[in-house]
């Protein structure tokens, strides 16, 4: 039948297809951790799990100074140019020392006044050194893995990050039998050094050719573009992370730390099956949209990605919803109070993905004043509405805010890319 072989074609659905098996194992493998991380931490360590992962996913800016996008674009244009990928190489491991030295000695200097404010007390400075020896590992993993994502590796990017995945949980688990919660912070601060291990354990013949040539060295060219990205990320991830630090630390004091654990624990489940878009926006978004030039080919390239994309996330995130109290019990037994928050949590996922899609243009296109307006938009939004609506509907009024963001955020989006396509006629 034609719409099978239609389906057989469409490297989109292949992408989608190679990330589903993995998701869908590393969606088995977080049911047991998560279970029996909730059953031992309970709230308190779900909610300081979740504020070790947004320092995590700030690091992973930081120590690469926050040029992976910028990777992908640049490794699939000059992917058949084997010494122009060795000058990009040379160029992003000197912004991988710099970010590396910088972060680790951060975390050292400071790591009895982080331990404090992250956890409470100075007795997890232990994780902070653990996140400073760790730190060149995890810029390492982030130059490599942009190699991988704009090869449209698909495959090989699906099979890293499902062994690593189990490696970590593994580690997780050894980590809270050994040590209860501070074990499980230092083992989930080592996952990044597993990740690397794995991908070059992958995918090192692919790289060795690049690498073993290359020496930290700047070159223009790609230094001014590469920067151009590390101003994105920064205030992409460095805001994000930061604002849903202090939305968990607001949560905390003006409910109480059951309702940040709530809060952790729905955006935890959010961000496993929103893994799933995220590896399909590196390995095919931004390479396709960097080659597209026209309007009518943009908004080609959109629909199609909607068609594939759109009803597999639509019905995906409708049977959560009918089965959220089953996922709950299933996930984190007892965290009762979470199930009200999934119907606006998936709402707005829903809403991101579309407007995502649409604002990796941004990316693909280095509009870097459109990109940081629109994130600095969407911060604004879920810090400012969360404030509200936090004192009206509790843990909800978060989750409310989300969806209310994302809804305004898509709007602005689509203004800024109609605006860009229009200049360019």
């Amino acid at each position: 039948m034609s719409w099978v072989k239609q389906l057989k074609n469409n490297r989109l659905f292949k992408i989608t297809g190679a990330n589903g098996i993995v998701i869908g194992f590393r969606l088995v493998v977080t049911l047991g951790v998560q279970r029996i991380l909730a059953k031992s931490l309970e709230e308190y360590g779900i909610a300081k799990i979740g504020d070790l992962r947004n320092i995590l996913a700030m690091l992973t800016s930081l120590t690469s100074l926050g040029i992976f996008s910028g990777m992908v674009k640049l490794v699939s244009q000059y992917e058949k140019e084997p010494s122009q990928l060795k000058n990009l190489l040379s160029t992003s491991f000197l912004f991988t020392i710099c970010g590396s030295i910088l972060s680790s000695l951060v975390l050292v200097v400071f790591a009895e006044p982080l331990s404090v404010w992250f956890f409470d007390a100075p007795n997890y400075v232990e994780v902070f050194y653990t996140l400073a020896i760790v730190t060149p590992a995890i810029g390492l993993h982030r130059i490599f893995n942009a190699v991988v994502h704009g090869m449209s590796q698909f495959k090989k990017y699906a099979k890293i990050e499902l062994i690593a995945y189990i490696l970590s949980a593994g580690l997780t688990l050894l980590g809270l039998y050994f040590n209860h919660l501070k074990g499980v912070l230092i083992a989930i601060s080592i996952g990044p050094f597993i990740q690397l291990l794995t991908l070059i354990f992958i995918f090192g013949k692919t790289l060795k050719p690049f690498v073993a040539a290359v020496r930290p060295k700047w070159h223009g060219r790609f230094g001014n573009a590469l920067l151009a990205f590390t101003l994105m990320s920064f205030v992409s991830n460095i805001l994000l992370n930061s604002v849903e630090i202090y939305l968990r630390d607001i949560l905390e004091r003006t409910l109480n730390i059951n309702e940040a654990g709530y809060w952790t624990a729905i955006t935890n489940i959010s961000k496993n099956y929103m893994v799933f878009s995220t590896a399909i926006y590196s390995l095919y978004v931004i390479p396709k949209f960097a080659k597209i030039n026209s309007r009518q080919g943009f908004k080609k390239e959109v629909f199609h990605i909607y068609k594939t994309l759109l009803p597999l996330f639509g019905v995906g995130m409708l049977l959560i919803y009918l089965c959220r109290d089953f996922v709950v019990q299933l996930i984190y037994p007892d965290f009762n109070g979470m199930t009200p928050l999934f119907k606006w949590q998936l709402l707005g996922d829903f809403v991101r993905l579309a407007a995502v899609v649409v604002a990796h243009q941004f990316l693909a296109k280095k509009m870097i004043k459109s990109f940081i307006a629109s994130e600095i938009l969407s911060m604004i939004l879920l810090f400012v509405l969360s404030l509200i609506l936090i004192p009206i509907y509790g843990t909800e009024g978060v989750v409310i805010a989300h969806f209310l963001r994302y809804i305004i955020y898509f709007g602005f989006v689509l203004l800024l890319i109609q605006r860009y396509f229009s200049k360019r006629t």
